[in-house]
């Protein structure tokens, strides 16, 4: 959650850059995390449920025209994303990575798992992927997110 992320942030006083002691770069962190919980995460999840995990426990494949709506409620998100909170800068905050990247891209990989690829067609996006993975470690990044992008093996 992000009440325990910001707990661990502030008590094992991790390195600034994850939650900023500038206010203005804190404000875009906080932002952003107010933001997120029913745009990038209530789409996000709302394509993998309906995707995966409905067809999965009704044994019914989803109809097109939903999978269409709810991907295109996704794509709105995306879109506001890219626009209002990456704008032309490698990370949410500015220069550096915050918890808001790492909240922002686990939250993506959720329809990634689902298998739409939504960096795809979407450049900035698929740059802002890589450099967040970057400043993780492609290796743990990865290793975090092992179940979800193979979900569909279950």
């Amino acid at each position: 959650s992000i009440a325990i992320l910001l707990y661990l942030a502030r008590k094992f006083k991790t390195p600034d850059h994850w939650y900023p002691s500038d206010l203005q770069k804190r404000a875009r962190v906080d932002e952003y995390l107010s933001w997120q919980h029913i745009n990038i995460r209530g789409k996000g999840s709302k394509l993998f449920l309906t995707k995966v995990l409905l067809p999965l426990l009704t044994g019914q494949p989803l109809s097109p025209e939903k999978l269409e709506g709810v991907t295109e409620e996704l794509n709105v998100v995306l879109k506001q994303f890219e626009e209002k909170f990456l704008q032309d800068k490698p990370f949410i905050a500015g220069s550096e990575i915050s918890l808001a990247d790492l909240v922002a891209l686990v939250e993506l990989m959720q329809p990634i798992g689902a298998g739409y690829n939504l960096f795809e067609e979407r450049p900035k996006l698929a740059e802002w992927r890589r450099r967040v993975e970057e400043a993780v470690g492609k290796q743990l990044f990865q290793e975090a997110h092992e179940g979800i992008l193979n979900i569909k093996n279950l």
